[in-house]
C-alpha cells in the first residue's frame, strides 16, 4: 500500500511538473525612470498587458532619474546582466546609437511579432528622431513630450494678471513673473525644469537658431556648439538678472523645480508636457500655454523637438524574449492604449491613429491645451536648426552646461562668460568622445 501510494505521489509530481512547464511564462524585465503619477501609469499598463495574455510577464523596475537609469543600464550591460528593455531619455539617444552590437533595433524585434510592423503608423517627427539615417527605427517611442508653459491661475488672479491668458513670449513671461513677485502673490515668479533641454536645445529649435554645427549633430558626430550667440546670451542674462532678487528660482538640473510650482512657491513653470500628471494630482488650479519664444526671432515659433524617452532593447536575448518584447510593444501601440496614455499623462500619442482617435472623441475641444505639444512639434516642417539634437555624449555635455549655468545663477559669472565656457568645455568633451 505504501509502495502504491509512493507511485501515485511520484506520478502526481511528474504531472504537476509537466503542467507547469507547459504554462511557463517568459519574464521581460523593463527598467524605467518614471516616478509619481507616470510611474503609476507604468504599473497599470504592465498589469493590463500581463493580464491580457499568459505567455509573457513584463516586470517593471524603477531605476531613478533618467540619467541614473541610463547609467544603470550601461553598467548592467558591461556586467552581462542587462535588462531586456531600458527606458532611455532623449539625451541618451546618441549614446545608445553609438553602442552598436549592444542593442537590437526595434524594427527587427517588431518584425518578429504577430503583427506586421509599419513605421508609417507612428508620428513622423518622433520616428525620425529614433531612427538611423537609413530610416531603420532603433527604439520604441514610449513617452514623447514637448516643453510647454504651466501657470497657477490663482496666483495670476492674486497678482492682477489675466488668468485665462498665458504669456506667449519671453518678455511677457518676465513681466508676469516680476508682477507676481512684487505683488506678493507668490514668493517667486518663475521656475523651470530641464534648463539644458528647454532653455538651450528647444530654445534653439523654437526660435530657429543653431544649437550646434552639422545640423545639431543629426548630420554627423563632429559637432561644434553655437550656444554663445547673441540671442542665447540675452536670454540667459535675463534669467541671471531675475535670479538676483528671487523672481526666478532655480530648482535643479532635471525636474526638481516641479515641487516649487506644485507647492505654490512659484507662479509660472516650464516643463515637459509629460509633467502634467503630477500637476493634476496636486489639485492646483493650473493653466497651460505654448513654449514662449523670442519676438525678435523672425521665424519663431518654429517647431519643438522631442523630449521624453524611448524603449531600447538589448542584444543577446532569446527569440522567446524578443517575441515577448514585440508583443508588449504591439500592445503599447494599440490605438486605445496610446489614446489613453496621451490623455492621462500629457505625453504625445506616438501613433497617428491615436491622435486622430483623440481628436474625434472631442477630447481637444474640452481640453484644448492638451493639443499644444503636438501642434508645437508638428506645426511646421523642421529646419536644419530644429530637427533635434544628437551627440554621442549629450548627457556629459548637458552636465557641463549645467555647471556653467549654476555658476552664472550664483552670480559668479555673466551669461556671456558662462556660455563661452560651456562652448569651450563642451567642444573639448565632444572631440574627446569621438576620438579626435
Amino acid at each position: 500500500m505504501t509502495n502504491h501510494g509512493t507511485k501515485l505521489t511520484v506520478a502526481f509530481g511528474i504531472l504537476l511538473a509537466s503542467s507547469s512547464a507547459s504554462f511557463a511564462v517568459t519574464e521581460i524585465s523593463w527598467w524605467h525612470a518614471m516616478p509619481g503619477a507616470n510611474g503609476e501609469v507604468v504599473q497599470a499598463l504592465t498589469k493590463e498587458f500581463n493580464e491580457s495574455q499568459s505567455e509573457y510577464k513584463v516586470v517593471p523596475v524603477f531605476k531613478g532619474t533618467y540619467p541614473e537609469a541610463l547609467n544603470a543600464g550601461i553598467a548592467a550591460f558591461r556586467a552581462k546582466q542587462a535588462p531586456d528593455i531600458l527606458q532611455v531619455f532623449d539625451a541618451g539617444t546618441g549614446v545608445m546609437m553609438g553602442a552598436e552590437g549592444a542593442i537590437k533595433p526595434v524594427a527587427d524585434i517588431l518584425s518578429m511579432g504577430e503583427t506586421k510592423f509599419d513605421k508609417s503608423l507612428y508620428l513622423p517627427g518622433i520616428v525620425a528622431y529614433y531612427s538611423k539615417p537609413d530610416g531603420t527605427m532603433l527604439s520604441f517611442p514610449y513617452n514623447s513630450s514637448s516643453p510647454i508653459l504651466y501657470y497657477n491661475k490663482d496666483i495670476f488672479k492674486k497678482a492682477g494678471l489675466d488668468e485665462n491668458t498665458p504669456p506667449k513670449t519671453w518678455p511677457e513671461v518676465w513681466e508676469a513673473a516680476k508682477k507676481i513677485k512684487t505683488s506678493g502673490a507668490a514668493n517667486c515668479g518663475y521656475t523651470t525644469a530641464w534648463m539644458t533641454w528647454i532653455h538651450t536645445e528647444n530654445y534653439a529649435a523654437w526660435n530657429d537658431i543653431s544649437w550646434g554645427s552639422n545640423e545639431n549633430g543629426i548630420g554627423g558626430v563632429d559637432v561644434e556648439l553655437k550656444i554663445n550667440s547673441p540671442l542665447f546670451v540675452k536670454h540667459f542674462q535675463e534669467l541671471a538678472d531675475l535670479a538676483k532678487d528671487g523672481t526666478f528660482r532655480y530648482g535643479g538640473r532635471t525636474s526638481e523645480a516641479k515641487q516649487l510650482f506644485t507647492s505654490g512657491e512659484c507662479g509660472i513653470y516650464n516643463d515637459s508636457s509629460g509633467g502634467l500628471g503630477d500637476i493634476i494630482k496636486s489639485g492646483m488650479n493650473y493653466g497651460t500655454g505654448q513654449l514662449p519664444y523670442e519676438p525678435e526671432s523672425k521665424n519663431a515659433p518654429q517647431n519643438t523637438i522631442p523630449g521624453g524617452a524611448s524603449l531600447w532593447v538589448f542584444a543577446g536575448k532569446s527569440d522567446e524574449q524578443y517575441k515577448g518584447v514585440a508583443a508588449f510593444f504591439n500592445f503599447l501601440s494599440k490605438t486605445e492604449i496610446q489614446s489613453r496614455l496621451h490623455q492621462v499623462s500629457g505625453y504625445l500619442p506616438v501613433t497617428l491613429a491615436a491622435y486622430e482617435d483623440t481628436k474625434k472623441s472631442g477630447f481637444y475641444e474640452k481640453n484644448p491645451a492638451r493639443e499644444i505639444p503636438i501642434k508645437q512639434m508638428m506645426g511646421k516642417a523642421p529646419t536644419e536648426n530644429s530637427k533635434g539634437v544628437r551627440l554621442v555624449n549629450l548627457p556629459q555635455v548637458r552636465d557641463i552646461l549645467n555647471e556653467e549655468y549654476e555658476n552664472m545663477l550664483a552670480g559668479k559669472q555673466t551669461a556671456q562668460q558662462a556660455l563661452d565656457k560651456a562652448v569651450e568645455r563642451g567642444n573639448a568633451a565632444i572631440k574627446q568622445a569621438i576620438g579626435q
